[in-house]
């Protein structure tokens, strides 16, 4: 028998191979986390105040009116010229009718002055002619009057008609001047050489015109339609009153609110990561297209007013303005939330 007192031989213990991998592995973590820190610390900017813009344009007539019909709904897309609602035309098109009425007055008022001027120098010969005989029965009658054979009455009345006869004259020569003025010189005709009166009422006439095509309403841009809602067919339509808005969508951007503090190597033209909450798996690439002139704060309603001492600094945010590369995979709305990620180490335009 072994001796009791003896140490009984303990086999060898083996170690776990969960506690050596961890052993291996927790250092090559520490290790990659340092070279991943130590490559990428300083390359990147990066803000969750983002938002994705685009030009939201306020629809309003330019002329006053009665809706009479709606041709679009809320959230429907729209090409630039499709027509968006129609205002009664009913009154513009009779300020038309109007406007061609009084071209044509004042057409038949050019052609009476155009006659007068020519029946007026038929009357200024006419005169002449009765000024030169009472002329020549004066001088006759004095020549009778130096023979002895005539009276002062006589004369008297042959002077009378002389008189009356230049009064004639002088009253065919004045109609005949405002003839002319009527129908006007190239002078006052202005750059066109157009009958004065026939030149307005053809520009009213065009007015017109211009307000009956501007009581169908056409969309400006393409896009989505938003808040047709105030579109509603018996409405009055007022001028410069916005009813109905279209989201653009020929240009999206992204506004991002950067710190001061990561501007001093932002430079337009640098490449930028986007990512959006609203699609969590959706990755778009980007450029610094321009930097905001002024902070968040300058351009509020109520700008801060620290002259008086009493502040608290604060980090301002600078809005910069992220051009998308190419055209995303989801559809932008206007609003959503975005990351954005620059890569300072870039020079950007050059």
């Amino acid at each position: 028998m072994a001796d009791k007192g003896a140490e009984e031989e303990k086999p060898e213990k083996k170690r776990s191979p969960v506690r050596l991998i961890a052993m291996l592995l927790v250092p090559a973590l520490v290790i990659g986390f340092g070279v991943y820190w130590y490559m990428t610390s300083g390359r990147y900017v990066s803000t969750d105040n983002a938002y994705v813009q685009q030009d939201i344009v306020e629809i309003s007539p330019e002329v006053g009116g009665r809706i009479v019909a709606v041709l679009v709904e809320e959230n429907q897309q729209v090409e630039a010229g499709d027509i968006l609602f129609r205002i009664d035309p009913e009154p513009y098109r009779i300020a038309v009718q109007q406007a061609e009425a009084d071209i044509a007055d004042a057409q038949l008022a050019l052609s009476q002055a155009e006659t007068a001027v020519s029946t007026s120098g038929v009357d200024i010969s006419t005169a002449q002619a009765n000024v030169e005989l009472a002329r020549r029965n004066l001088a006759r009658e004095r020549e009778l009057m130096n023979r002895g054979f005539n009276t002062q009455a006589r004369i008297d009345r042959f002077t009378a008609e002389l008189n009356d006869a230049q009064a004639r004259l002088n009253a065919a020569r004045a109609a005949q001047q405002d003839a002319r003025a009527a129908v006007g010189t190239a002078r006052t005709r202005g750059a066109r050489g157009e009958f004065p009166a026939i030149a307005a009422a053809r520009a009213m006439r065009d007015e017109a015109q211009l307000n009956l095509e501007r009581t169908v309403i056409r969309a400006p841009v393409s896009g989505t339609i938003s808040e047709v809602d105030r579109l509603q067919i018996g409405q009055m339509a007022s001028p410069g009153t916005a009813v109905l808005t279209i989201v653009a969508r020929d240009e999206t951007w992204i506004e991002a609110n950067f710190k001061e503090t990561d501007l001093d190597r932002m430079r337009v033209g640098q490449p930028a990561r986007i990512t959006f909450d609203a699609y969590p798996d959706l990755v778009v690439e980007g450029r610094v297209g321009s930097i905001g002139a002024g902070t968040g704060a300058e351009f509020s309603i109520l700008p801060p007013q620290n002259a008086t001492g009493n502040w608290v600094k604060v980090t301002q945010r600078v809005p910069v303005r992220i051009e998308i590369v190419g055209t995303p995979a989801r559809q932008m709305i206007t609003g959503l939330s975005a990351d954005v990620r620059v890569d300072i180490r870039e020079d950007g335009e050059r």
